[in-house]
């Protein structure tokens, strides 16, 4: 990994983003470019003196990243709409990878219009993370979530290239469907049956599972396989706190395909109520709205 994006309003949740982006900076020998977005759908004095004000913080920010922390770093200054801005500084720039700070939860808000990192994650070729935890250390760790697509394989190849996890204990999960249990014949079946139906389908999905990474690169420590009770980003989040993962690796396609992704996809709902961070892959590149 060559350069992290980092995309800052100067708030506290910012703040969180880039200091996450200087352990991984420091990690992997990257650079950073932190990137601030002023509307400019305001009179145009207003525009002029929050750049003015902009450059003059993101100028202190990376003096203090070059003598502290010994990270290489180069800012920008972007006029447009939030997200149009950090859209194009990412397709100008090309970085390895986008952090974003967590998304304020304005439930009607983002319920309309989505959030920024559901937004970057639709639009930008770079993964995305979403610093949402506080950033202590190194991640311990990790949670890769597979639906075991060609997508899904991509996606965690994309992730061992990255060398974001370092020394973390990695673990892999797969959530499985149980079609017996949501049909008719499901409500025929006692206690027990039910039991041991799930059982036989959670080894052959954990079984699936280890199958999955034989042709990767990568080891996980364990194999998880989750039934899908209650919907797989819920299910995926409930597994992410019992691991204790620090941070959450989903792709943004997968056996839904774009159907499901214009719907909502999986990875958006992890990012929408994840407290840990969250590392979304997407395949690459659309056309952003101005919006």
């Amino acid at each position: 990994m060559k350069t992290i994006m980092v995309a800052t309003d100067f708030s506290e949740r910012s703040d969180r983003a880039l200091r996450r982006a200087t352990l991984l900076a420091r990690q992997t020998g990257a650079s950073l470019s932190l990137v601030h977005v002023v509307d400019d759908d305001q009179p145009q004095r207003i525009v002029d003196a929050e750049r003015e004000v902009a450059l003059r913080l993101l100028y202190e920010q990376s003096a203090t990243l070059r003598r502290i922390d010994g990270v290489a770093c180069e800012t920008r200054v972007v006029l447009a709409s939030p997200f149009a801005g950090i859209a194009q500084a990412s397709e100008d720039e090309t970085p390895d990878l986008l952090v974003l700070g967590p998304h304020r939860r304005q439930v009607l808000r983002d319920a309309f219009v989505g959030t920024t990192a559901e937004r970057a994650i639709r639009f930008v070729a770079c993964p995305v993370l979403m610093a949402n935890a506080p950033p202590v250390g190194p991640y311990r760790n990790v949670l890769l979530a597979t639906d075991l697509s060609d997508a899904s394989r991509a996606a965690i190849e994309t992730f061992r290239a990255l060398s974001l996890h370092g020394h973390a204990r990695l673990s892999a999960l797969h959530v499985f469907d149980a079609p017996a249990i949501g049909l008719a014949m499901g409500h025929s079946l006692n206690k027990e049956d039910k039991e041991h139906y799930l059982e036989r389908e959670r080894s052959e999905a954990t079984g699936k599972l280890a199958a999955f990474f034989d042709g990767l690169d990568i080891a996980p420590a364990e194999y998880l396989a989750r039934h899908d009770a209650s919907g797989t980003a819920d299910e995926i989040l409930a597994a992410a706190r019992q691991d204790e993962a620090g941070l959450v690796v989903v792709g943004t396609r997968g056996r839904g395909g774009l159907a499901k992704f214009l719907l909502g996809s999986v990875a958006e709902e992890v990012l929408r109520n994840a407290t840990m961070d969250v590392l979304a892959i997407p395949p690459g590149p659309a056309a952003p709205d101005a919006g």
